[in-house]
């Protein structure tokens, strides 16, 4: 894990050795020229890299390994599935031979990281963060201009009409005192508690049903004025006490709740920590999701020192060999840059300091504490993880920023992230008036699309790494339901980090049947004419799963076969032929549908079972007491999606249930980088009745066979290095040590930021258009001769 060790340096110290070392001047010209870039691929060609099946799936990697140049160690031959076992997991051959062969025995290079110390106006007035790279300030939620001075004014209501006084309805929609800088809404002045939020139909009238089942019905026109009485009888919040109400001696709204960020009990009077960006790490304050940087720090979490900062307290991945100092001139204080030479290994990753529009801003301006984060903060401190299904992108995010691949020199990087938050994006599209869909027709999917082009726009007029690659050596994460398929066509050249690996070679449509994500309508000027995964660049990664002690001390992952009584098991949503079913037929693609109709082991709304229902077969729309526990019993366990991508195969492997995977077209998390024959089964849409007969058809041997290996790689499915990071952080900072830190503690293999690594290593090095970089360059990656790329 990442260590917070600190070092005690003092600036003198690193004068008197400065002194002593022969200064050059540094001069990074280190790259190749830039090769033509590849079109991207059209919808028509995409169809021709994936088909429906199985094997159209793995033709595609064949296909690239037929212009794969690298010599690889014949060490290390295929199995009788055509895979080759690197660190527990079933790699496709070429793949897993590279990786054995190069990733295993990569050395550190020394890196030269530049340290900036560029000042910023005014300090940016106390009302943002300056970055020392380029001395521009970032603002903090409410404030803008050159030093953050200028102070906006963020209305929480729209404009008002006669017919609605507090205007249309928005997330942010107030009848009481309004927050400006964050478009949140208070009690206000007058009041006994004027810092109590008053979310949404709290500070509204409630109307009950005429039908009790009918749900009630909020009057956006009419203030609740009930909820600033002093009479214990009437239903209160902005004056009640909060011994008196949990004494039960007076009565509370019921749709008044705690849901900003920062607070804690049923009345909010508990202020807690705030979830940040790696909690700032501990070099900052959390307010509300914005990092403050202590001076001489800064980035999205703090992790940046500038030339101010204490050197012993730069974090592991910046850690020196040694220091360049360029003049001893310099004072402490006064330093416009500073050298610090690091030993690393490749690949190397830079990632922009975006403005914080695109990260910081969203998660401080939020009106649900439980959006666009995996974990708030309860009433000692202590992490409570949230099951939000796109907590994978904070979790990557958090990883990546302390990894010791990140790199601060660009010239050096080998990839370059782009820390867009499109989960938050899409969140808060509804949140208030001054993030406005307006021009997108309300389309969220369209809304996001236009914040990538935004990121595109900065980056490519600030930084001069774009256009040597057109983009290629680029990574962005689409964490939403359909990924990348509204990815703007100007950043497609990139690598899309995704849930959903849809190569629209049967489904060439938007899948989802929510209308506000739906991107058929979106224009191809504006979206081109791309797919929403390609294979050959993409990657498809797991999705966010609340960690979870008991399944792990229970050991689930590792039950044996003779233990698994149920052949097949799917437990979710089945469509609107169920109660309380989505009541969309395009829900799933309708292959929940048809699953359930043929092997439904529940009576659906006419009380018919499905046609082929078995005794060993479970397909139920009916929660279960305890869903891991049925997937842990289970042999098989469906791999279905649902508006786009779901969380099944993430909870089939956790559990060391084979994988069923019904999707056609559609990849699956490593799909194109690992032998899925090894762990799981694909069957085609079209052979959904036969689904039973075909499972029945695999001998014991195939089946312990696919059972040994999901035991193998089911922490590749965890995102342990972003949960330790915490672990090691509450314990640090309260003495915490929940039953989660233990038992992820003891987890030692490797999991999904460390495959990610490994695919950028291997891409790295195989991907065509880099070949003559490579050569070029080969002294620089630590790797012997023959890893690298040869010529023909």
């Amino acid at each position: 894990m990442f260590s917070h060790q600190k070092w005690k340096f003092s600036w003198s110290q690193i004068a008197t050795v400065a002194s002593v070392i022969v200064l050059v001047s540094l001069v990074h010209l280190l790259l190749g020229p830039v090769v033509p870039s590849f079109d991207s691929i059209t919808v028509r060609q995409a169809q021709n890299l994936s088909g429906p099946s199985n094997e159209s799936i793995t033709q595609v990697t064949k296909d690239l390994s037929h212009s794969l140049v690298v010599a690889f160690d014949r060490r290390f031959p295929a199995d009788s599935h055509g895979a080759v076992v690197y660190r527990n997991a079933s790699w496709k051959a070429e793949i897993g031979q590279w990786l054995s062969s190069c990733h295993a025995v990569a050395k550190e290079v020394d890196i030269i990281e530049p340290i900036g110390g560029k000042k910023c106006m005014n300090d940016c007035s106390g009302q943002g963060v300056c970055n020392h790279e380029f001395g521009l300030c970032r603002c903090f939620h409410g404030f803008t201009g050159e030093d953050c001075s200028q102070k906006l004014r963020l209305d929480c209501n729209y404009e008002k009409t006669p017919e609605m006084p507090y205007g249309k309805w928005v997330v942010s929609i107030c009848s009481r005192h309004c927050d400006t800088t964050r478009a949140m809404c208070f009690c206000g002045e007058g009041t006994k508690y004027p810092n109590r939020p008053v979310p949404e139909s709290c500070g509204f009238q409630i109307n009950s049903p005429a039908n009790p089942d009918e749900p009630k019905m909020t009057d956006w026109s009419k203030p609740d004025l009930d909820i600033l009485t002093t009479n214990s009888s009437k239903q209160g919040w902005c004056n009640v006490d909060p011994e008196d109400a949990y004494a039960s001696k007076v009565q509370i709204k019921e749709e008044c709740d705690c849901k900003y960020d920062c607070l804690w009990g049923r009345f909010c009077e508990i202020p807690v920590q705030c979830t940040c960006v790696n909690q700032c790490s501990g070099h900052g304050k959390c307010r509300g999701g914005f990092c403050q940087c202590d001076k001489g720090w800064f980035g999205t979490d703090c992790s940046i020192p500038s030339t101010l900062s204490t050197v012993g307290e730069w974090p592991q991945w910046l850690r020196p060999a040694h220091l360049e100092v360029p003049s001893e001139k310099n004072v402490p204080g006064n330093l416009i840059n500073l050298s610090a030479v690091v030993k690393k290994k490749r690949p190397l990753i830079y990632i922009y300091d975006l403005p914080p529009d695109f990260n910081s801003l969203l998660l401080e301006g939020r009106h649900y504490k439980l959006e666009c984060v995996n974990r708030i903060y309860d009433e000692r401190n202590a992490t409570v993880w949230t099951d939000y299904l796109y907590g994978s992108q904070m979790a990557f995010y958090e990883n990546i920023l302390a990894t010791a691949h990140r790199t601060l020199n660009g010239e050096e990087a080998d990839f370059f992230f782009v820390p867009v938050l499109d989960s938050c994006i899409i969140n808060r599209a509804d949140d208030a008036p001054h993030i406005n869909m307006q021009n997108h027709t309300r389309l969220r999917s369209s809304f996001t699309l236009e914040f990538y082009k935004r990121a595109y726009e900065h980056i490519i007029e600030k930084y001069p790494y774009w256009n040597r690659s057109a983009g290629r050596d680029h990574i962005w994460f689409f964490s939403w339901d359909e990924g990348a398929c509204y990815a703007p066509k100007e950043i497609w050249n990139s690598m899309m980090l995704v849930h959903w690996g849809n190569t629209n070679s049967k489904h060439n449509h938007s899948t989802t049947a929510y209308w506000g994500d739906n991107w058929d309508d979106i224009s191809d000027e504006r979206r081109g004419d791309h797919p929403c995964f390609d294979p050959r660049k993409d990657l498809v990664i797991p999705a966010w799963k609340v960690p979870d002690p008991y399944s792990m001390r229970a050991n689930y992952w590792a039950r044996p076969w003779e233990k698994r009584k149920t052949l097949f098991y799917f437990n979710g949503n089945l469509g609107p032929a169920y109660e309380k079913g989505r009541p969309e037929d395009s829900y799933s693609m309708g292959i929940r549908q048809k699953l359930a109709e043929e092997f439904g082991s529940s009576p659906n709304k006419e009380g018919k079972l499905g046609k082929q229902h078995a005794e060993d077969v479970i397909v139920t729309p009916l929660r279960s007491d305890n869903y891991h526990k049925d997937i842990a019993n289970s042999i098989f366990c469906g791999a279905f999606p649902g508006d786009g991508w779901s969380g099944r195969m993430e909870d089939s492997i956790l559990q060391g249930c084979v994988p069923v995977i019904i999707q056609d077209g559609i990849y699956l998390p490593y799909e194109n980088m690992l032998n899925y024959e090894s762990f799981a089964v694909r069957v085609s849409e079209d052979d959904i009745p036969n689904l039973i007969n075909t499972l029945r058809g695999f001998s014991e041997t195939e089946i312990q066979f696919r059972l040994a290996n999901v035991k193998k790689l089911w922490q590749r499915f965890l995102f342990r290095d972003s949960i330790l990071l915490e672990a090691e952080r509450q314990k640090a900072s309260y003495g915490h040590e929940e039953d989660w830190a233990v038992q992820f503690s003891k987890l030692k293999d490797d999991d999904i930021f460390a495959t990610f690594i490994q695919t950028l290593h291997f891409k790295l090095h195989n991907d065509p258009w880099r070949r003559e970089q490579v050569i070029n360059r080969a002294k620089d990656y630590g790797l012997p001769q023959e890893c690298l790329h040869k010529t023909n």
